[in-house]
């Protein structure tokens, strides 16, 4: 690391900003990226949530005022530059390096902003600057928290200047956010705020290190989970696993074996797409079912069997009308109350045995 970067702290400052986005997240970080200050004496790191492929290096290259790298595992931290976190591994921080590692998925994401922040927050304490931009759901509040509770920054992008305001909104339920700013003017906030004195060094709390730790596959005893938290009823949507509850404030957040990690938001996500996938094959088993039960009434019929054929068609329109309630509540999910009453209307399907 050289002399301008985090390592001895020359400034004293806030000098290693941690930026996390999610859906609405590229245009949000193209306008801050592009208003930092071509001096700012800080190192800016950035998660948002991509596929499998990313051409942010490139997008964000064009426009912003510094030098913009993909990061690697390894490299040192330097001032005036920002990292982007690659597809398919957490971008971790430890003492002056850059970590990239494939450890589990949290929030359903990897990289994912939580680890980063969580990393920054064990290893820079009161220097970082934590900040959560657009996005859905609620990933970035735990770790936000995670800077709060180390002594650092953070700033929220104000939710009514958001594209998804879930998640701008979750950082402001669950942490005692420092500044909530809209995007146009947030570039010049960090820059004054990296000039700000950092606070004293303060003690990191073991449960932030345990899961930063987790976070770079450093930890692999099956029993970590019970010293952060209590076994819950809930299963783990990656693997399956039991998931533990971890205490963390006001938030409800759960971890697995394997070492998933989720928000409360996020396993309801997961547990309604379970339900999606579930009425959709339910769906498409009534409809082929109907259309067997068609082929084999015409089947009868040409054998003069006239008696099983209309059996057979009575048996076809039963699943039919059990199809259209499935299709119904497809359509309806979202709304609790339809479901409720859809539910209570096709609640013989769960158990036509008399049909079968």
């Amino acid at each position: 690391m050289n002399d301008q970067a985090a390592g001895q702290n020359p400034t004293g400052g806030h000098d290693i900003i941690v930026i996390g986005a999610s859906s609405g997240g590229l245009d949000a970080l193209r306008v801050l990226l592009q208003g930092l200050p071509i001096d700012l004496p800080a190192a800016v790191f950035v998660v948002l949530h991509v596929g499998a492929r990313s051409h942010l290096v490139d997008i964000f290259g064009n426009t912003a005022s510094l030098r913009v790298v993909r990061a690697t595992s390894g490299a040192p931290i330097e001032y005036r530059t920002i990292y982007i976190a690659p597809p398919g591994q957490h971008l971790l921080l430890h003492d002056a390096h850059l970590l990239l590692r494939r450890g589990p998925k949290e929030n359903m994401a990897r990289p994912a902003i939580d680890p980063l922040f969580r990393s920054a927050a064990a290893t820079f304490g009161g220097r970082v600057i934590g900040v959560v931009l657009s996005g859905a759901l609620s990933d970035g509040t735990a770790g936000l928290r995670a800077v709060k509770r180390c002594g650092g920054l953070t700033v929220v992008q104000d939710p009514s200047d958001a594209d998804f305001p879930e998640m701008p909104e979750s950082a402001l339920r669950h942490v005692e956010v420092d500044h909530v700013s809209d995007i146009v003017e947030m570039a010049g906030l960090l820059g004054r705020l990296t000039h700000r004195l950092a606070g004293p060094a303060t003690e990191i709390p073991i449960e932030i290190r345990v899961e930063a730790a987790i976070a770079a596959q450093e930890l692999t005893d099956m029993e970590i989970e019970e010293d952060l938290g209590t076994l819950s009823p809930f299963t783990c949507p990656e693997c399956h696993g039991a998931l533990w509850q971890i205490p963390d404030g006001g938030m409800l957040r759960y971890r697995c074996h394997v070492g998933h990690a989720f928000t409360a938001e996020t396993v309801l996500s997961a547990l309604d797409g379970e339900v999606d996938n579930m009425l959709e094959r339910l769906l498409r088993s009534h409809q082929q079912r109907a259309a067997l039960a068609h082929r084999m009434a015409e089947q009868e019929r040409g054998r003069n069997r006239e008696n099983l054929a209309g059996q057979l068609e009575g048996r076809a329109r039963e699943y039919e009308e059990d199809a259209e309630v499935i299709r119904r509540m497809v359509q309806r999910h979202g709304d609790p109350s339809e479901a409720t009453a859809l539910a209570s209307e096709g609640s013989a399907l769960t158990n036509d045995g008399d049909k079968a």
